[in-house]
Parts: structure tokens; C-alpha cells; sequence
């Protein structure tokens, strides 16, 4: 196998794009396949730096890992990183080259770049160049490059400026396989009309259908996968059963509710008495929100996101994580009276960690004329920190010590914090009393760190918690990697998989009207 190629397309968004082709990594790379992932448009506030210094979407970052390579910019060349409802930062080959309007990246004018002479981006169609030029180079040190959609294929409004999903499937003669959810209902509808929308020369390409999320007897599902290849003439090439756990890494921290949402805990049960209460303020254009993944994977560690002054109050650690709209996160936090109760905590001397965006607005001030544009804005007030947002993006992988332990991290952010006092310095932030803030996403990852903070959190708190002596965070990321290969595995057609990636999608594939102009 040289330089193989396959396109893991979607009915919808979140559909399981990102988890089938981190699958599909993983097992090609237990098959001693040297494989790669690529997103070429990846729309998220959750991300990545690289060793060399480039941000990328999370999720090809952990599709890398289940790949067994390390990231690259290469992966994901084209990251928007939603600013509000109309504009996103477009960071082009990990670095930031503009902010830019929805109707100008999809073909109309921008809004201007950041002040002090950040290039504008480029329109879409005029990035399928560099995308392609950056899949060729995965195909060419590869065995093969396993590429992730966008949406839907069949969103006809933006055919013409696709680069991610049949933009690139043509441009790169991809095979494609379109993956449906099942739990959500319609998939049959939604599998043939995917199909059924897409024109002639797209629809030549799509080989196949991925059914996710699966729930009982799939005997019963038979007659309507028959059916369905007899209307489209495309097999599908798995039923992948409902599994538990699996949405590591998501892009989108937009979906996430505001009341109720609960990081996935380990099952075991705590190691000493109490279990450990933590509350994650959900603050709008929340960022790298799979921070907490680590401390939810700590027997007795319970995560929830909340948006209650109540809930905030009564849980034993309070996390401000990051967001893309520091000032904006600010006034919501004011307005729904969670400034108060995060005041009131650090009164009380009970525990608040802030991280990047949260970590700045528990500050004294902070300086904005690049993200907000708002000037001078007071914080918090709770840590004896000033915030200036500068133009340069600080993209880093920092390595330190905190709490007699080493951390490893990465920033990502404009802003840039001078701090003036606290009891004791945090990774690049500080402490002060119960209040602890650093720029560093990714540091609770650091299971000697996370361990020693979890116990300090415990002391102010009150409770008798103990940190399992053994929790392996990279441990069991891996076991979840792995078992999204064993999905893929045991449940897909890998051999018709194979055969898609080596040879292309067959030739003679039916037509399913009526096709898209």
C-alpha cells in the first residue's frame, strides 16, 4: 500500500466522522499500515499546538495519536475558530491570518484582519490548492491518509467552495464513506438522500455507508440495509454498536448544554471516603474544554458543566476554562450572577482554577484591542494579574514544575499576563489563596501534578478524597483508542475497506437521481 486514500464523510455534524476515522487509524496502524489523519477544514475551539508550534483541531491531534504519529500542521491546514455567530479567527497551517466573515471566507468580503498587520485570509475556494498540496505530502511519507468530512457532504449551498468533503474527494480521487447516526433516527432517509443530493461526478466517488451508535439485535436492521443497497447500490460497510465514552476530544464545545452536561468518570469507585464535586463553567466560546477530561478520568472525581450560581457554589472545585471571547465571557458571567459566586468562593477560601480565558478574566484588568476591541475592562479581581491581548498568538509547549511535580502543557492565546504578586507562582500564573490560574491548557494530563492538586483541592475543600495512586491519563486514552479500532474491527468490512483505500472507489457506480446541479 502506497499512498492510499479514503474521505470519512457524515449525514451530519457529529454523526461520528471524528471517531470512525480515529477507528480506522488505529487499526490500520495495528495492521503495521503507516497511516495519517487530514481534516482539511476543521471548524472548533478545542485545539492543538504541535512540536513545532502550530495549532491544529484537537481531533486530529487524537487521531493522530490512535495513528501512532505525531501532529502535524499538515493534518488540519485550514482551522476556524469561531469569534461569535458571524466571524472566525482562520488559522492557516497552524498559524492565525485573519479574522473573517462567514459570507467572506464562503465568497464575499471579509471583515478587516486584526489591528497591526495580520494578513486577511483567503477565500475558501482559493485555499483547495493548499489543501491538496498538504494531503499529496501525507499520501507521499504515508501508506495511507485516512481524511475526515466536514457536515454533510450534500450541503448544496456551499458545493462550490467545498474543500473538505466532494471538493477534495474529486480534487484527490478519494473513495468516500458516508457515516450515519442511527440513535438520532432517519438514517436510511438520511443515507439515501445524502446520496440522492449529491451530482453525478460526486456521487461516483461514494462507495459506501457506515451505520454508528447501534442499539440491539442488528438482525433486525438486515432488511434495511438490503433495501438500501438496492436503491443506492452502495453496501454498507459496518454497523458499529453504541459504545459508551467515545466522544473524546469533540471540536464543538457550542453543543455542549448548559445544564447537565457530565464529562464521562471512571467507573471505579473513589479511593478514599468522599468523592470530589467538580463545576466547570460552560462560558460562551468556551475553548479546549477537554481540559477536564483528565480530572474526570479520577476514580471519584465527579465533572459537571453548570451555568447555576447554586451549583457553582456547592461543588468542592469551581473551573473557568477557556474560551475565544475573554470580555464577552465576562459580561455573561456577571449577568447570571456567576462573577458573585466565584467571588464568594474565593472568600470563603474554597477552590478556583482558571485556565487561558478563565484564568484572565479572574484577574485585575485586562487590555483588549485585537479579541473584543473593548479597551480597558476590570476582571474579577481575584488574582493580582493584568491582561494585555497582543496581536502574535503565543502558541507554545511549555514544560515546568507546579506543586513538586513536573507538567507539561501548551497555550494557546492573545493574551498576555503580567502578574504582580499571589502567595506562590502556578506554571506561568499564580495562586492566591484558593484561586489558582495559568495559561497552560493540558497540564491536569500530568498525572503526578494532577494527583498533588487534586489533594490541595481536597484540603481547602474539606473532604476526604484521596487520588488513586495509579491513574494513568495516556493509559487510558489509549484504551479508549483502542477501542475504537476494536469497533472498526469487529464490526466494519475491513477487507471492502482495504480495497477502498488501495484501489479507489469501483468503477460503475449507479446514479441515484435527481443529483444536484
Amino acid at each position: 500500500m502506497t499512498g492510499g486514500g479514503l474521505l470519512i464523510a457524515g449525514t451530519t455534524s457529529d454523526a461520528g466522522k471524528s471517531v470512525v476515522t480515529a477507528g480506522v487509524c488505529r487499526w490500520l496502524a495495528r495492521r503495521g499500515v503507516k497511516v495519517a489523519p487530514f481534516k482539511a477544514q476543521n471548524m472548533s475551539l478545542n485545539s492543538f499546538v504541535t512540536r513545532e508550534g502550530a495549532e491544529i483541531g484537537r481531533a486530529q491531534a487524537m487521531q493522530a495519536a490512535a495513528a501512532g504519529v505525531e501532529p502535524s500542521a499538515l493534518m488540519n491546514p485550514v482551522l476556524l475558530k469561531p469569534g461569535g455567530d458571524r466571524s472566525s479567527q482562520v488559522v492557516l497551517l497552524g498559524r492565525p491570518v485573519g479574522e473573517m466573515s462567514a459570507r467572506g471566507y464562503f465568497g464575499d468580503l471579509g471583515v478587516p484582519p486584526y489591528p497591526g498587520g495580520a494578513r486577511r485570509a483567503g477565500r475558501r475556494e482559493d485555499l483547495l490548492e493548499t489543501v491538496t498540496d498538504c494531503l499529496a505530502e501525507l499520501r507521499r511519507t504515508h501508506d495511507a491518509v485516512i481524511c475526515e468530512g466536514a457536515g454533510s457532504p450534500a450541503e448544496i449551498n456551499l458545493r462550490r467552495t467545498d474543500i473538505v468533503n466532494m471538493g477534495l474527494a474529486r480534487a484527490a480521487r478519494l473513495p468516500v464513506v458516508v457515516v450515519g447516526d442511527i440513535d438520532r433516527g432517519g438514517v436510511f432517509a438520511s443515507l439515501f438522500g445524502t446520496t440522492a443530493l449529491l451530482a453525478p461526478g460526486d456521487q461516483a466517488l461514494v462507495a459506501g455507508y457506515v451505520i454508528n451508535k447501534f442499539r440491539g439485535d442488528v438482525t433486525l436492521l438486515e432488511p434495511g440495509l438490503e433495501m438500501l443497497r438496492g436503491l443506492t447500490g452502495r453496501p454498507v460497510l459496518g454497523v458499529l454498536p453504541y459504545a459508551h465514552g467515545l466522544g473524546i476530544d469533540e471540536e464543538d464545545g457550542l453543543r455542549l448544554s448548559l445544564r447537565g452536561g457530565v464529562r464521562e468518570s471512571a467507573v471505579a469507585p473513589p479511593h478514599g471516603r468522599d468523592v470530589l464535586r467538580v463545576a466547570v463553567v460552560p462560558v460562551p466560546l468556551m475553548s479546549n474544554f477537554t481540559d477536564v477530561d483528565a480530572l474526570a478520568a479520577e476514580p471519584g472525581v465527579v465533572v459537571r458543566f453548570t451555568d447555576r450560581p447554586e451549583e457553582l457554589a456547592d461543588a468542592d472545585l469551581a473551573v473557568v476554562p477557556g474560551t475565544r471571547g475573554t470580555v464577552r465571557a465576562l459580561a455573561w458571567l456577571r449577568e447570571r450572577g456567576l462573577a458573585g459566586a466565584l467571588a464568594r468562593r474565593a472568600a470563603e477560601g474554597r477552590p478556583v482554577l482558571g485556565i487561558c480565558g478563565g484564568f484572565q478574566l479572574l484577574g485585575e484588568r485586562i487590555e483588549d484591542e485585537v479579541e473584543s476591541r473593548a479597551g480597558t475592562v476590570d476582571g474579577l479581581g481575584l488574582l493580582p494579574v493584568r491582561v494585555r491581548f497582543e496581536t502574535e498568538k503565543t502558541l507554545a509547549r511549555p514544560v515546568g514544575e507546579a506543586l513538586g511535580e513536573r507538567v507539561e502543557g501548551y497555550e494557546i492565546h492573545h493574551g498576555v499576563a503580567e502578574v504582580a504578586g499571589g502567595d506562590e507562582p502556578f506554571l506561568d500564573g499564580c495562586r492566591t489563596g484558593s484561586v489558582w490560574g495559568t495559561h497552560w491548557h493540558g497540564s491536569l494530563e500530568s498525572d503526578g501534578f494532577r494527583r498533588a492538586f487534586l489533594r490541595r483541592v481536597a484540603a481547602d475543600a474539606g473532604r476526604a478524597f484521596v487520588p488513586a495512586p495509579g491513574t494513568s491519563f495516556a493509559a487510558l486514552r489509549e484504551e479508549q483508542l483502542d477501542r475504537l479500532g476494536d469497533l472498526v474491527e469487529e464490526h466494519a468490512d475491513t477487507a471492502a475497506l482495504l480495497r477502498l483505500i488501495e484501489d479507489g472507489a469501483p468503477a460503475g457506480l449507479p446514479f441515484v437521481p435527481p443529483g444536484a446541479p
